[in-house]
């Protein structure tokens, strides 16, 4: 009975030792495994950090609308006669544009024409006498104030009948008649839009703690998007107060536009050139990643060598293929990257600004930073780099 029971602790002696063996032999094999199993790379795009121009700038957005614009109407009532304009069309200053029915006033100026040619042959005649002697005094008088009324009668059925005549006050381009022949038009109804397209002006705000870096005739830069600035314009006019409510100063731009393809009342994007800058380091805004800690880049740094891969290296090399050894001279350095925090300062054209946090030759991370850990390794590939256009025209600068 002894005999079997110390035989059954034997084998159970021996069944748990090759249990826990074989659990020790698993755990190093599979330590052993993932020891010597290579790091997957992360493909990455960078960019070095240099010093560079930059041409800081004030971006906003504003509204355009035309040097010279107004909405016409007539000064008379009247029937319209006849139209003499069409939708789009160029008009020059002075052209008529609406000619009401004037009838009426056109007999009543001729014969206030009549009565003022017969009172100037009066008053002739009686300076004539008063040359002879054989008029009077008082007689001479009466007929110069009956010609100087008759006079001022004809000029003032003249400028009636002007008002019944609608003329272009400035050449530009008319917009959409908005009355047909034969209406009844009252003062005060709008006939139609004229606008002078060739000059245009932008009215738009800046905050108030740029005011100092405005000044009258500065360039400015508009565009319908951000990246297409393609009208350029000066500064004419800078608010002298600032609005209290939104705390922001109003500010006027002339722009040429010479093929008309702004129209008034348009959104566009504005940016004011401020002086150039040298030696600033800047970098692409794709390289900056936010977080609730701050604003951070990743930098792509050489990997440190491990210690026990160097030693192991020579025992390993005693090939007797001789290719091996010029295939690992040719093999790329592992790099890694390091998550360093930045102060940030200005942004303008597609790049940012940093203050501190890194240095000129810093290669830094520009795409690909989703899959990146402080520590990850990386293979450069620029191939894939998402330079904006915003971003060459910076690095051309």
């Amino acid at each position: 009975m002894i005999k079997r029971l110390i035989i059954a602790l034997v084998l159970l002696v021996v069944i748990c030792g090759g249990i826990v063996g074989f659990n020790i032999f698993r755990d190093n094999a599979i330590q052993q495994f993932f020891a010597n199993m290579p790091v997957a790379s992360v493909t990455v795009a960078t960019a070095k950090v240099e010093p560079a121009p930059w041409t800081p700038g004030i971006e906003t957005i504003g509204t355009v609308n035309a040097s010279q614009g107004v909405d016409l109407t007539v000064e008379q009532a009247g029937i319209i006669k006849d139209i003499n304009f069409a939708a789009n069309q160029r008009v020059k200053q002075g052209d008529v544009l609406i000619q009401l029915d004037d009838t009426v006033q056109q007999a009543d100026l001729a014969a206030s024409k009549t009565q003022a040619a017969l009172d100037q042959q009066s008053l002739d005649r009686a300076i004539e006498l008063q040359r002879r002697g054989v008029g009077s005094e008082v007689a001479l008088d009466a007929a110069r104030a009956t010609a100087s009324t008759s006079a001022s009668q004809v000029q003032k059925l003249q400028a009636v009948l002007d008002q019944k005549q609608l003329r272009a006050p400035f050449s530009g381009t008319i917009g959409i008649p908005k009355v047909d022949d034969g209406q009844y038009l009252a003062p005060g109804t709008i006939v139609a839009t004229l606008q002078d397209l060739d000059t245009m002006r932008a009215d738009f705000s800046v905050p108030e703690q740029q005011l100092g870096s405005l000044k009258m005739g500065q360039p400015v830069a508009f565009g319908v998007t951000a990246d297409d600035m393609a009208f350029k314009g000066s500064v004419v006019g800078i608010d002298p107060k600032v609005d209290p409510q939104s705390r922001l100063v109003s500010v006027r731009a002339e722009i040429t536009n010479p093929e008309g393809k702004l129209s008034p009342g348009q959104f566009v994007r504005v940016r004011v050139e401020l002086p150039r800058e040298d030696g600033v380091l800047a970098v692409p805004q794709t390289a900056l990643t936010t977080s609730l800690y701050g604003d951070y880049v990743y930098v792509v740094r050489p990997a440190e060598a491990k210690p026990d891969a160097a030693a192991a290296a020579p025992a390993v090399a005693a090939p007797a293929d001789a290719s091996a050894a010029p295939a690992e001279a040719k093999a790329e350095p592992a790099l890694t990257v390091s998550q360093v925090f930045v102060k940030v300062g200005r942004r303008s054209e597609g790049r940012v600004e940093i203050i501190e946090g890194v240095k000129a030759g810093d290669e830094l991370v520009i795409a690909g930073q989703n899959r990146l850990t402080n520590g990850t390794h990386v293979k450069v590939d620029n191939t894939v780099s998402p330079v904006t256009s915003a971003d060459a025209k910076a690095a051309a600068k």
